[in-house]
């Protein structure tokens, strides 16, 4: 076995890693407000959403090439280079989602991905080395229009679904609305895993292009759909409780009709970007969607400071996890060859058990994640990644 077969060993289990973060991480942005409502048990309802990303990340591969060729340019790089922005980039990601995760904070996956590749390239070989018009046009621009748009059609949505049902006594009208979200939140994961699951795809990808184990013109390896399409579902599977309590109770209120229209608006959204090829943040959608309900239900209350501390988290997510990428990429090509992947490797295994551990301390889980929220808990000077966030946040979740 040789040291560049061990290299690309390790950035397969680094992306499989990462898909499997993005799993639990992103669980929210499909059931969250099923779960909030009561339309579906927590267990039931990340328990259908994991099969359900399983399928999806069969159905299409049009997300994986924008990420295989669309970031990092194959023609100024490749060979062993590749490979270490590629493990890089990974780590960047899979920090970044470990860090917002503690912190409750549902930031874009897809985005950290891009961040960490983009800067591992940067730190490799300068600005010549990114495909700068497909982040712009692909990753950037999206991420600006999605919760904008998601906002604004879920908003109409709400209102339209309200104002039609209003002659239908409450009772009867809410558990109509919990059996549609039961519908829609299966749409909405089936749509996950033809957007996310496709990430994690294209980067196996790059490595195995760099590897030169296929070229850039090779049909995806059924293998790579498989072990992706399993990493995600596995992680959907464990729950990312956190993310799906400020989802689903920390921004707005959710009632039955508010999550129907949510749901469906973003399930018709992230297809679309699958149908097109858009790496869209399925988060960024999601939140866009819930602050939609608010803003579309007359009288209900939009908790504007923690949508501010998630615009925040957004704004942030691309350079930090850009620098993380560069840092890493940095320490490897610093030791050298396996030494320096496996050293970066060995960094990334020690944050995660101690982020683990920390969020220990705190635990939400199935059992409290739909708990009343408690916003004077989190004042709304706190700013995501400070002391004063993780004394907060974990205030709002230990105290059940």
């Amino acid at each position: 076995m040789t040291a560049e077969f061990v290299v690309l060993l390790v950035v397969v289990i680094t992306a499989l890693a990462f898909d499997f973060t993005n799993g639990f991480h992103d669980t929210g942005n499909a059931m969250a407000t099923s779960i909030a409502t009561g339309a579906l048990k927590p267990k039931v309802a990340v328990t259908l959403s994991a099969i359900l990303n399983l399928v999806g990340a069969f159905l299409s591969v049009e997300v994986a090439a924008t990420v295989a060729k669309g970031v990092v340019d194959l023609d100024t790089v490749g060979g062993e280079d590749l490979l270490l922005i590629v493990f890089a980039g990974l780590v960047g990601g899979i920090l970044w989602n470990l860090v917002t995760w503690l912190f409750g904070l549902p930031s874009s996956s897809s985005h950290a991905l891009f961040g960490g590749l983009v800067g591992a390239a940067l730190a490799s070989i300068g600005v010549q080395g990114v495909v700068w018009d497909g982040v712009l046009g692909k990753v950037l621009l999206p991420a600006l229009l999605a919760p904008v748009v998601a906002a604004l059609v879920s908003m109409i949505g709400t209102w339209s679904m309200q104002r039609i049902t209003r002659p239908v006594p409450e009772e009867r009208r809410d558990r109509g609305f919990r059996m549609g979200q039961i519908g829609t939140a299966s749409l909405l994961s089936l749509a996950h895993g033809t957007n996310d699951a496709q990430k994690t795809m294209g980067v196996i990808f790059l490595a195995l292009v760099a590897h030169g184990s296929i070229t850039a013109d090779t049909e995806m390896p059924f293998w790579v759909k498989f072990t992706c399409a399993v990493a995600i579902a596995l992680g959907t599977y464990l729950g990312g409780w956190r993310i799906i309590r400020t989802l689903g109770k920390g921004l707005v209120e959710i009632a039955p009709p508010q999550g129907l229209a949510a749901e469906s608006s973003s399930a018709a959204i992230i297809l679309t970007s699958s149908h097109f090829g858009l790496p869209l943040s399925t988060t960024h959608v999601a939140t866009g969607s819930i602050l939609g309900t608010g803003l579309g239900t007359k009288g209900a209350e939009v908790r504007w400071g923690i949508a501010g501390r998630m615009a925040v988290a957004w704004l942030v997510t691309l350079p930090s996890a850009a620098l993380v990428g560069a840092v890493c990429w940095g320490i490897a090509h610093l030791v050298g060859g396996l030494a320096g992947v496996l050293v970066v490797f060995g960094i990334l295994c020690a944050l995660a058990l101690f982020m683990y551990l920390r969020s220990k301390k705190e635990p939400v889980d199935a059992s409290n994640v739909t708990a009343e929220w408690d916003d004077s808990l989190v004042p709304d000077s706190v700013v995501p990644g400070t002391d004063e966030t993780a004394a907060a946040v974990g205030t709002v979740e230990g105290r059940r």
